[in-house]
């Protein structure tokens, strides 16, 4: 039994998902952004504002690459830009089975509205800033995934079950 990888643009239910995914297949939920927090003993805005998103991104790559000493299969939530980092295909091809949680902009836009936590969309038209992004990272996300799942307008449970049934096979 391998891990599951929950990848996305920021907004689109990784972790909120993968909570509730974790326990409706009793394992653990490993979320890299918290993981990255707790090693630098800061939060992800400050490693932005002190270190540039390139030190965000080699802590975050360091975070992958320890969940190779998880034993027990995991639902794993991963930061939106970590599979954007070459580097990281192969630990996440390594690691288990990479989902990608496919959202509409405009669900994005209204999930993020008013949310200063994302240093990335600071500055600018909140809509435009997701759909320059999305241009970048939408065809990479669909490359290193496994299973691309679309989530507008559907429950944690009906997206769960999906997940269930599509995984059982691989």
């Amino acid at each position: 039994m391998r891990h599951l990888i929950l990848i996305g643009f920021m907004g689109s239910g990784k972790t909120s998902l993968g909570k509730r995914l974790a326990r409706a297949l009793n394992r653990p939920f490993v979320d890299t952004d918290q993981r990255v927090e707790r090693a630098a003993g800061k939060k992800i805005s400050d490693i932005f504002r002190q270190e540039g998103e390139e030190g965000f991104r080699r802590r975050e790559t360091q975070a992958l690459a320890q969940l190779r000493e998880e034993k027990k299969p995991c639902v794993i939530s991963v930061g939106g830009g970590l599979p954007v980092q070459p580097q990281n295909h192969l630990l996440l091809e390594q690691l288990g089975t990479v989902i990608y949680l496919e959202a509409p902009v405009e669900v994005l836009e209204q999930r993020l509205a008013g949310d200063k936590t994302r240093p990335l969309l600071e500055g600018g038209d909140l809509h435009s800033r997701i759909v320059k992004l999305m241009g970048e990272r939408e065809a990479i996300y669909q490359e290193v995934a496994d299973l691309i799942l679309q989530t507008g307008g559907k429950t944690f449970e009906e997206l769960i079950a999906e997940i269930k049934k599509r995984t059982e096979t691989l």
